[in-house]
């Protein structure tokens, strides 16, 4: 895993053989937050980084100097890497959450300025991601959400959808928490 931007960019974590995750590419990575960076402050911004796998996200987040980062994994190996990483970045602005990303969602009651969720693409209720985020009131008005999958879904029908961006084989679903009429 390589950090692409901002103050820890170039750093290199790797997680170990008996990782399970499936990173974010880089070029992927690197092109959302050229996107991200555009719009947004990311000094203000409350994050939401849901099945962080590596934490690469996260970590991202962090580089760019976001002071708010809620990082959400259950798999014990992945969120000993986490927790590795921020000890070695000395990072304080991650708090990290061992538990299940539906879990958090219906029992943390917090509200978020932008989620990221990067659920396994073979994940049995994957298509439900989207209903769970906006369901539970997870993010503030006029929030983005932001999905990763594969080409297989296509989440353009929801009232929230936004866009969608294809970066080879990862695409990323990008949605608002505003009324339907401003699409």
């Amino acid at each position: 895993m390589r950090i692409v931007g901002g103050k820890y960019k170039g750093r290199h974590f790797t997680p170990g053989k008996s990782f399970k995750a499936r990173p974010t590419t880089d070029m992927a990575k690197e092109s959302l937050f050229n996107i991200l960076q555009n719009t947004i402050d990311f000094e203000e911004i409350k994050v939401l980084d849901l099945f962080a796998g590596t934490g690469s996200i996260s970590f991202e987040f962090a580089s760019r100097g976001c002071t708010n980062i809620t990082t959400v994994e259950i798999n014990f190996n992945h969120v000993n890497f986490i927790k590795e990483t921020i000890a070695k970045l000395d990072e304080t602005n991650i708090r990290l959450v061992k538990t299940n990303a539906f879990v958090f969602a219906e029992h943390f009651k917090e509200q978020y300025d932008l989620i990221f969720a990067d659920p396994p693409y073979d994940m049995r209720n994957f298509s439900e991601v989207p209903d769970l985020i906006f369901r539970n009131n997870l993010l503030r008005k006029d929030g983005l959400f932001i999905l990763e999958h594969s080409g297989e879904y296509d989440f353009s029908k929801l009232p929230q959808f936004r866009e969608l961006r294809r970066y080879g084989s990862v695409h990323f679903s990008f949605f608002r928490n505003s009324p339907s009429s401003e699409k």
